[in-house]
């Protein structure tokens, strides 16, 4: 859960990254006796939707979480089922009954709601956890292609305004993960 405060330094984060970049784009050319800069731009956000890393660890916490999610359809339907008995039966049954028909209609709805919430936060933990395991690929991929490359400075950017395709080597991140991880299933 992110708060105000945080995606205030976050965005505070990134135009400072952004004004240092352009400063520098700026003064480096006077100092162009030491070489040409080379500088690249990665969508994370885009590789960790689009690469098979990325794809395969979701469907394992899909899997992992299959039979809580149909536990708490379970629940759903029969929160559903009860409501429509207690509509269907409103002048039918006698007061007693009632009660102890709503009272249990409280207590699926409390149960659903806290199987709801727990699984919200364990769905949240599992994916932190295995993003952090492929941010760390990714990183290492960056650092190899730009030892590679000879990059002198690649930044992590989401949201900009304006990126050159030449700079943007997002695709080249993709492909060397989804290399790896082909790779890695053959026997």
């Amino acid at each position: 859960m992110r708060y105000p405060l945080d995606q205030y330094w976050q965005g505070m984060f990134f135009r400072f990254v952004k004004a240092f970049v352009v400063t520098m784009m700026f003064v480096l050319p006077v100092h162009s006796s030491a070489g040409e800069i080379k500088i690249g731009v990665v969508n994370t956000e885009k590789v960790l939707r689009e690469s098979m890393p990325a794809i395969e660890a979701q469907k394992k916490i899909e899997r992992e979480f299959q039979a809580r999610d149909a536990r708490i359809r379970e629940l759903s339907a029969q929160i559903t089922a009860l409501q429509q008995e207690l509509e269907k039966n409103t002048g039918t049954v006698d007061e007693e009954e009632r009660r102890l028909k709503e009272r249990e209609l409280a207590g699926l709805s409390r149960q659903y709601q806290r199987a709801q919430q727990q699984m919200r936060e364990d769905l949240s933990l599992r994916q932190n956890e295995e993003y952090g395991l492929i941010l760390e690929r990714i990183n290492q991929v960056i650092r190899e292609l730009a030892e590679k490359q000879s990059y002198d400075l690649i930044l992590q950017l989401q949201d900009s305004v304006y990126r050159s395709a030449r700079i943007d080597i997002t695709d080249q991140v993709i492909k060397v993960l989804n290399a790896r991880e082909s790779a890695a299933r053959k026997p």
